[in-house]
């Protein structure tokens, strides 16, 4: 799984409404890098220049459930969205994950304002309907993003003297953070990897030499420059499970694990393009699957071809919330995001035949793209925000000749193809 945190975006009015009617250039992208190695977007949200995006390794989307996307604004006292954070939540093999991408304030003195939105944002970032409704009811929770926090009492010169030394321990213990942690209840628990990387703001704009510009002010100009400083940070924290909660699967096969492991922490200096330098986390996650099999099964009858009606027969799982809204869609190989479907079929409207281990959908040859090729079927569930299932690749034979329009040889695109204009996945 790749999570990619951004802040300050482009957010002027006409990028923004452009990124809400279209993907936005970094999904975009990055859709291109990720496709080819078998990763698809599974859920982003944005909030001005706030950008959250997760994709996920193609075998495990079927396991990857209850997604759902939130936003808390704290700038200008709640009102503007310069400032705040954008969440993704889901169940991964039944393990309940939270990802939260922050932008905090910024300045030395702003420490208090800092932790106090954090807090905020922890108490109200609710799910609504969901049974686990706050952040810190998740199994994990991941924070991450521009946070902002300081190195607190040292001059710049002694910091850059240590940094250039890559003495880096020497500054750990009046970190803003560190110190917090220490201090505040509610930031109890929140882990975090060595500092070991250079701090990461502010630099010149394409260098890897810090902060060298004359500072603005109201009074004109004067000398005084940005302190190095650790402002962009990725945290983790498992939930704490009370000694009172009774322990019903100990020592059973189903006992409950979860465990994270830190493999990597680290700041990238080659990057130049802000005045901060991007950091990454390498996570790996050990978890007993609490759900050891796709929620649907389903596949393509038969040999496809593009000059016949097919059948695609499924099944679900028990208790699977099936919906009216729930669609089955066909999508090439390597499809880079679940609203690339080539055409899909209603699991109600279409249906052709119906029983307790098995049920039949139709798609209408009109709607199969003539010039075959190797696609997959998958199964959005409307009540689970998901792909529940996704079928073996199989081959679709081309159609043996093109319809005729305006003296050229076109595929006949269906009405279809806007279904989901607005619908915020």
């Amino acid at each position: 799984m790749y999570v990619i945190g951004l802040q300050e975006v482009n957010s002027k009015i006409v990028n923004f409404l452009s990124d809400l009617a279209f993907d936005d250039p970094w999904s975009l992208f990055l859709m291109d890098i990720l496709a080819p190695l078998g990763y698809i977007k599974l859920s982003s949200i944005r909030m001005q220049g706030l950008l959250l995006l997760i994709f996920l390794k193609h075998r495990h989307i079927p396991f990857v459930q209850d997604i759902h996307t939130n936003y808390i604004r704290t700038g200008l006292y709640g009102y503007w969205g310069n400032k705040g954070g954008v969440t993704v939540r889901m169940s991964v093999y039944g393990h309940m994950l939270c990802f939260m991408n922050c932008h905090l304030p910024a300045h030395m003195e702003n420490t208090n304002q800092r932790l106090d939105d954090f807090e905020r944002m922890l108490e109200a970032q609710q799910f609504d309907g969901e049974s686990i409704g706050g952040i810190l009811d998740h199994d994990a929770v991941f924070w991450f993003g521009d946070l902002n926090f300081r190195i607190a009492d040292f001059g710049i010169h002694f910091i850059r003297e240590v940094v250039n030394g890559n003495r880096y321990n020497l500054l750990w213990e009046k970190d803003q953070l560190n110190i917090a942690k220490k201090k505040e209840q509610f930031l109890q628990g929140f882990m975090e990897g060595p500092l070991k990387f250079k701090p990461t703001y502010k630099f010149d704009l394409n260098s890897d030499v810090y902060d060298t510009r004359w500072k603005k002010s109201l009074f004109g100009l004067n000398g005084k420059k940005r302190k190095p400083a650790w402002t962009d940070r990725i945290l983790w924290k498992l939930k704490e499970v009370s000694e009172s909660e009774p322990d019903e699967f100990a020592g059973s096969e189903f006992e409950h694990i979860l465990k994270i492991h830190l493999e990597k922490y680290t700041s990238h200096m080659s990057y130049g393009i802000s005045d901060h330098k991007p950091v990454t986390g390498t996570f790996i996650l050990q978890m007993r699957p609490l759900i050891l099999e796709p929620p649907v099964t389903l596949r393509a009858e038969g040999e496809w071809n593009a000059d016949h009606d097919s059948l695609v027969s499924y099944s679900v799982s028990k208790d699977f919330p099936s919906s009216t809204w729930d669609w089955i869609g066909l999508y090439r190989v390597g499809f880079r995001h679940t609203n690339d479907y080539v055409t899909y079929a209603w699991v109600k409207d279409d249906e052709i035949s119906f029983s307790k281990d098995c049920s039949q959908v139709y798609i209408s040859a009109d709607e199969i793209p003539l010039d075959g090729g190797e696609f997959v079927l998958s199964y959005f569930c409307h009540n689970l925000q998901c792909l529940a299932g996704i079928s073996e690749p199989f081959q679709i034979q081309p159609g043996r000749t093109l319809p005729e329009k305006n003296g050229s040889l076109e595929s006949d695109d269906s009405s279809k193809s806007d279904m989901f204009t607005g619908a915020g996945f």
